[in-house]
């Protein structure tokens, strides 16, 4: 059994890593904010709940589409603390608004 663990993970490891070296080669805001190998780290042990059929059942552009989701959250959810409550109250509007 944990063979088949860890060449799921090792899998994921290969998925994750080329879309996460891509995202953060097109964004500043990712190479300031965030840890390239933690984010890794962490989208690997996030996907791992899912089985590596669930996995390879999602197309590379929406995997992609999700993992973009996740680091755009993980860079500006510290941001958001340093906020004025009428800053956040405009993020809240622009967020509604997408």
């Amino acid at each position: 059994m944990q063979k088949s663990v860890s060449s799921h993970t090792q899998e994921l490891y290969n998925t994750i890593t080329p879309i996460v070296e891509k995202l953060f080669k097109g964004s500043s805001l990712y190479t300031v904010k965030l840890n390239k190998q933690e984010m890794i780290d962490m989208l690997v042990e996030l996907f791992g709940k899912f089985t590596p059929e669930e996995i390879r059942a999602i197309p590379e552009h929406d995997l992609t589409r999700r993992i973009t989701q996740i680091l755009t959250v993980e860079a500006v959810s510290g941001t958001l603390n340093d906020l004025t409550p009428e800053q956040i109250q405009m993020f809240d509007e622009a967020v509604e608004g997408r």
